[in-house]
């Protein structure tokens, strides 16, 4: 793990500071008191507490996730965050960039690509999203978390925090955050997917996300600036199955039917790409 996110690293149980410890071929992050958590072999670190309540993303899941991303479908998002966080990166030796819900840390590592003196620290509750996230950039770091629960970070220890289509844990997220940081929240615009929406009769964009989100951020952030991105996508039917299972659509319909309808639709399948990028200053 880089050291320069194991220094910024906290012990979930009692938030004091971890170090690498080896007892021949097992690894795992230990604090002062004791608390012991494990290295998995493919280079991230469990650091719950306890259990999670939910297992997030299943391995067919995130390798469907990965294949989709690798395509270069969300491109758009990923340059809109990398150019952002160019902008906005904060103060300290080093900026640290923490993706929360990172899942397979694809949007972590186009930022790290584009902050050659940044650090990464992608944080999931998929394991087996978090065995890509942990290889996605040599400057990335993995570790299992519930973001609902307390993030295991020191007080101010990032420069930029990404959120792409996950939950928002307001008071977490200002507590690590550097006072002169940013946070980044993605998430989608009323026109996305308007296609698949209409086609497959898929969950509708809340015309009042924008208030739902300052509303999850509970007072700790103003939103400093919010800009649109669009795309126009061509895909498979396997590629639109694979997008609906990324999104909340996925717990809600029934996949029999929602199958029935994706193998209905004429191929290569129109679909619109819709963002909200808003960058978040800690008040």
């Amino acid at each position: 793990m880089d050291d320069r996110v194991l220094a910024r690293l906290r012990c979930p149980v009692c938030a004091e500071p971890l170090a690498e410890a080896t007892a021949g071929t097992a690894r795992a992050l230990r604090c002062p008191r004791g608390h012991s958590f494990d290295i998995a072999r493919q280079g991230y670190v469990n650091l719950l507490a306890g259990r999670a309540p939910h297992t997030g993303d299943s391995a067919e899941m995130v390798a469907a996730r990965a294949g989709f991303l690798a395509a270069g479908h969300y491109d758009t998002v990923a340059a809109a965050l990398a150019g952002t966080a160019v902008r906005v990166a904060g103060p300290g030796p080093y900026p640290l960039v923490v993706d929360a819900g990172a899942g397979t840390g694809h949007y972590l590592a186009a930022v790290l690509a584009a902050l050659p003196d940044a650090a990464g620290l992608a944080l999931d509750v998929s394991k087996p999203a978090l065995r890509r996230a942990a290889r996605a950039h040599p400057r990335a770091a993995a570790a299992l978390a519930d973001t609902w629960q307390r993030l295991p970070l020191a007080d101010r220890s990032a420069a930029v925090l990404l959120n792409v289509f996950a939950p928002r844990n307001g008071p977490e997220f200002h507590r690590v955050l550097d006072p002169g940081g940013a946070l980044l929240v993605v998430t989608p615009a009323a026109d996305h997917l308007t296609e698949l929406v209409d086609a497959l009769d898929l969950l509708r964009v809340d015309p009042d996300k924008a208030d739902r989100v300052a509303g999850s951020l509970g007072g700790h952030f103003a939103e400093e600036s919010a800009t649109g991105h669009r795309a126009r996508l061509a895909l498979t039917r396997a590629e639109v199955t694979t997008l609906v299972g990324m999104g909340p659509s996925a717990w809600h319909a029934d996949p029999r039917r929602l199958a029935a309808r994706i193998a209905a639709l004429p191929e290569p399948v129109p679909v619109t790409l819709s963002v909200r990028l808003g960058v978040h200053r800690p008040r």
